[in-house]
Formats: structure tokens, sequence, C-alpha cells
């Protein structure tokens, strides 16, 4: 899933600190898992020190929010709505599916991941995905990848390619 928590590292991380106003080295550690739940109790978000897709938009990271098997929260439902779906907040197989079928018929990769560039093309997101945080969801750094966990998935040139870590 599409988070960030300790142990983690890459530029996604570095954002998340430029952001919580810690040292950006881009290794998740304990002072951003410690700013990070600071950040989630201020503003009214589960304290779990996980950066997911509810965080990102309510800390204006927009640009690092991807949906996709597993999410759960606002955001999924959000989505979720839509599409026209039910909105339970669940991104299951139904949700999969709906995401496919709305990328093939809007020409984009039909992956069933919901990140940027899918979300930008939605109403219900057009404000927060703009033309510039779909750039921004964009690297121009090539990353290798030496197993499957070092790599997310593969969503064109994301932002996500470059997280280093354990994906649970």
């Amino acid at each position: 899933m599409a988070m960030l928590k300790l142990g983690m590292a890459g530029e996604p991380v570095k954002r998340l600190q430029q952001k919580l106003g810690v040292e950006a080295d881009g290794q998740f550690g304990p002072a951003t898992d410690a700013a990070l739940k600071a950040y989630q109790k201020q503003n009214g978000l589960a304290v779990d020190g996980i950066a997911g897709p509810d965080t990102f938009s309510q800390m204006g990271l927009s640009e690092l929010v991807l949906l996709m098997p597993g999410s759960t929260g606002e955001t999924v439902k959000k989505l979720q709505a839509a599409l026209g779906i039910s909105a339970d907040g669940q991104y299951g197989p139904a949700t999969v599916a709906a995401v496919k079928a709305y990328q093939q018929q809007h020409g984009l990769d039909a992956d069933g991941y919901a990140g940027p560039v899918t979300l930008a093309t939605m109403k219900a997101f057009a404000q927060e995905m703009t033309p510039q945080v779909v750039e921004a969801s964009k690297t121009s750094e090539q990353v290798a990848a030496s197993s499957p966990a070092d790599v997310i998935v593969s969503v064109g040139k994301s932002i996500w390619q470059t997280v280093k870590g354990i994906f649970k």
C-alpha cells in the first residue's frame, strides 16, 4: 500500500519530512515518526505514525496520494463516490474493477491504481490534483529494484518508485 512508515526511505519520505519541518534526509527514522504522530494528533487523524492517503491529503502532499488494493479511509471513500460505487472506504476488488473501467474510458493506463494522473481527471479531485501536483508526482530518477519489495508498483515514472522498505 502507498504509505510511509518507520524504516522506509526515498524521495516521498524526504517530501514528508520537509512538510513536517524535520531534517529531510529521506530516511524515516524516530524523529520523523515523532513529528508525524504529533501532526496526526493535532489534525484529528489516526495517530499511528503511518502516512497514507488521508494524511497526505490533509498535509497538502497530494502528489503522494496513490490509492491501491488495501488502501482505506476518507480518500478512498471520495474516489468510490466519484466512481458511483458503494463508498465503504475499502479499496477492494470492486473498486479496482471500477477504477480500471474508468481508466479505460478515459484513455488512461488501466492498471486499477488511482494516483494523481487518474484522480486529476475526476471532478471530485480537481482542486487538489492540479497539473502541478501531477507533475510533482513524477520523478526523472530511475531506480533499479533489487527485489519486489524495493518498488511499490510500476505506475509509470511515479515518485513511489524511489521508495525502499517493506510494504505490508
